[in-house]
């Protein structure tokens, strides 16, 4: 255990980029000067996340042995583990006009500056190997391997001077750095905390497995991705209502809060839960909740392969603990939220709804089964779908 108790950021420091005020009034000015790079949103994400140490021990966007070395296996060059590339791409024209050692200003799409980059690297994006790799697919149809492919076909890195991490930040009052997350676990007493990763209204077998690894744990973090999804998710506003409803009317205030992850979701199955996992350490967290399919799209991964990816480390690499889940319900037979280690029943004492049909009930204006969501959950969900 590291500082006042708390589990070790990855890589042993808290990283941050952000520059002090007086840096920044300067540094603004001189940026209007220099050539400017509009990051996409998974970039602007993983910028953010960079600047606040989120992404530690990385202080910048991936070099070309970082690259290969995470695509190939699992491994910054510095040989600690990682799991997916992090990096800012521009068109080869963009690249060809920015010299070796010059200063380019990224920005949001509204030309607003985000940070620096002293340009010292610029490599070829190697988007077949990244796609085979990470997202095991090249098929278009993944919604991350559409967003790698739209990407830039060059690579660029080097120091980064955050001026703001994210102009006009959405949730404002959730959104906790690492630094603050560990100061509230602290304040909390908490010394083992367990972070729950979501996309997606949290239903009664989401609650069951979080309170199921609160007995083992002090405290739990429930800690939505509120960054960039695919088309057909639930908007993150109306899931933050379901949040708040539900920790306010379900959970104890000592042991459970809730804070945002500005991330990008990339549906890359296994190797995101690693990447999860890592990410969740350095905001303090011990252990991590990985359940059915986690960060899964279609068919792409079995339907436990980002569990089985852990064993690939040792436990002291990734450092975190994950909590590895069976798919819950309710069960009939036994009165009570279940999986296949715990009861012996039938499939029909068992509450099983797919999406399709939970989202024909609430187009009707229909609650699910309370054994299968909470009403208070269901009534946000219809309301949001009347406003369609």
């Amino acid at each position: 255990m590291g500082e006042r108790g708390l589990i070790p950021p990855h890589g042993g420091e808290l990283v941050s980029l952000v520059v002090s005020d007086a840096t920044r009034r300067s540094l603004a000015q001189d940026a209007l000067k220099m050539p400017r790079v509009v990051l996409p949103e998974r970039e602007q994400c993983d910028l953010e996340l960079l600047a606040v140490g989120a992404m530690s021990p990385l202080r910048t966007f991936m070099s070309e042995p970082d690259f290969h070395g995470v695509c190939t296996d699992m491994r910054l060059a510095n040989g600690a583990a990682w799991s997916v590339p992090i990096t800012c791409s521009v068109d080869p024209a963009t690249a060809e006009r920015i010299p070796f050692g010059s200063r380019v200003a990224l920005t949001d799409e509204q030309d607003r500056t985000l940070a620096v980059m002293q340009v010292e690297e610029k490599y070829r994006h190697d988007k077949a190997l990244e796609c085979e790799a990470v997202y095991r697919t090249r098929d278009a149809a993944h919604p991350g391997v559409a967003v790698t492919m739209s990407q830039g076909d060059v690579c660029l890195s080097g120091p980064l001077h955050v001026l703001t991490p994210r102009h006009e930040p959405a949730f404002g009052s959730y959104r906790m750095t690492p630094a603050q997350t560990r100061t509230a676990f602290a304040e909390r007493g908490w010394r083992s905390v367990v972070a729950f990763q979501t996309r997606n209204p949290i239903h009664r077998a989401h609650e069951y497995i979080t309170k199921c690894a609160l007995e083992i744990c002090d405290g739990l973090m429930v800690h939505p991705l509120v960054g960039q999804t695919q088309k057909g998710d639930i908007p993150a506003d109306t899931r933050m209502r379901c949040y708040e409803a539900l920790l306010s009317n379900y959970y104890s205030a000592r042991s459970a809060m809730l804070a945002v992850w500005p991330a990008a979701m990339r549906y890359a199955g296994p190797r995101e839960a690693v990447l999860h996992a890592l990410i969740r350490k350095n905001y303090g967290c011990t252990h991590f909740i990985v359940g059915r399919d986690h960060a899964g799209v279609g068919n792409y991964y079995g339907t436990y392969d980002a569990q089985k990816i852990f064993d690939k480390f040792e436990p002291a690499e990734i450092g975190i603990t994950p909590l590895r889940f069976e798919n819950s319900f309710w069960c009939r037979k036994s009165g009570s939220m279940a999986t296949e280690k715990t009861t012996n029943s039938a499939a029909e004492d068992r509450v099983s709804l797919s999406g399709t049909a939970v989202r024909e009930m609430l187009a009707r204006g229909e609650r699910p089964p309370v054994e299968f969501t909470r009403p208070e959950i269901a009534d946000i969900l219809i309301e949001d779908m009347r406003r369609g």
